[in-house]
């Protein structure tokens, strides 16, 4: 086997298609540096930045204080005088300490400077729960900076997606959050090839992951994969055929994608694993109400994160986070009105 055809068949997890495109990005991009806490000797709290420092140089790979509105800060400021920056959280969830800096600053720059001013940044960390992290480590707050114009928001579910949607982000003229999925990381059942060469996904293109013609499940993230295991008991028990898309970019919206899968099925059940209440479900459900109401044959459901912060207990985080059990049961109630 040619070594073209050995790396095309290698499969990789979550994590290291991020590595390898922020190693290939930096390579590509001379101007590119990289910024977050122990990102550098240490190599980031899971590894995503291992080897970088050693192979680009402190420079270009800076380790910084504990101070997430400082790191946005730096980034915006590096930024402007044309440097591609990747930030890293060093976990999404105190991402929120740098909000002021993320929806005042970087969301507004492009509007203020009549679009003169680009501003390269990836801010990217790992989210989500289903891991015993507890409410500091847990949190999926997408919708805060869905919320805010001016940004992308992008949240990948497999490791092609990781390495495509990243390198399309770090090619993005503005603001990009980008959510990993954490427990994602080094799951093996996930493993894949990436497609050779500079592998993009284009923002705004969401992914139909199972086609169906009774249902549409709509999520993203971890509980893509409780959809789909979702999906495949309505086959098995009920003979209900569901569709199951993923969305990967929430900003910008493939919103043609939802419509016609609704115009197809005319019954829907998103899912997120955020809370319910201003989660980015309610959002989708809004969008399907406004545009394709009159395809509907039953009333669209969410299923969501409880209201609550994520327990460590694992019973009590279960307990709150969108399980398989609650999507099927909620899928059979949309199915059967």
């Amino acid at each position: 086997m040619s070594v073209v055809a050995a790396e095309e068949t290698t499969k990789v997890n979550y994590l290291t298609a991020l590595r390898n495109v922020l190693h290939e990005e930096m390579e590509r991009f001379p101007d590119m540096v990289c910024i977050g806490e122990d990102i550098g000797i240490l190599g980031g709290a899971f590894g995503v930045t291992e080897g970088m420092r050693d192979k680009f140089g402190p420079d270009r790979v800076l380790d910084t204080p504990i101070s997430e509105s400082a790191i946005v800060g730096m980034a915006i400021g590096l930024a402007m005088t044309g440097r591609i920056v990747m930030a890293e959280m060093q976990f999404i969830d105190f991402i929120s300490c740098g909000f002021d800096q993320i929806v005042n600053n970087a969301a507004t720059m492009c509007y203020r400077t009549n679009g003169e001013v680009p501003l390269p940044i990836v801010i990217r960390g790992p989210s989500g729960g289903y891991g015993g992290g507890g409410p500091y480590h847990s949190q999926q707050n997408e919708a805060w900076f869905a919320h805010s114009p001016g940004l992308k928001v992008v949240i990948p579910s497999t490791p092609s997606d990781a390495a495509g949607l990243l390198r399309a982000s770090l090619r993005d003229p503005n603001p990009v959050i980008f959510y990993e999925v954490k427990e994602l990381y080094r799951k093996r059942e996930i493993e894949e090839p990436i497609p050779p060469g500079e592998w993009i996904v284009p923002l705004g293109k969401a992914a139909i992951r199972r086609e169906g013609t009774d249902l549409t499940l709509i999520s993203y993230g971890n509980p893509l994969y409780l959809c789909l295991q979702a999906a495949e008991l309505l086959q098995e028990r009920e003979g209900i055929n569901a569709e199951v898309i993923d969305l990967r970019t929430l900003v910008p919206l493939d919103k043609e994608t939802i419509l016609n899968s609704v115009k197809k099925t005319n019954r829907v059940v998103v899912v997120n694993e955020a809370p319910k209440t201003c989660g980015f479900a309610a959002e989708v459900v809004a969008i399907i109400n406004e545009h394709v109401f009159e395809y509907l044959d039953a009333p669209v459901l969410r299923v969501t994160r409880a209201d609550t912060p994520v327990p460590w207990v694992q019973p009590l985080e279960l307990a709150v986070l969108p399980s398989v059990d609650k999507i099927y049961d909620t899928c059979i109630k949309v199915a059967k009105f």
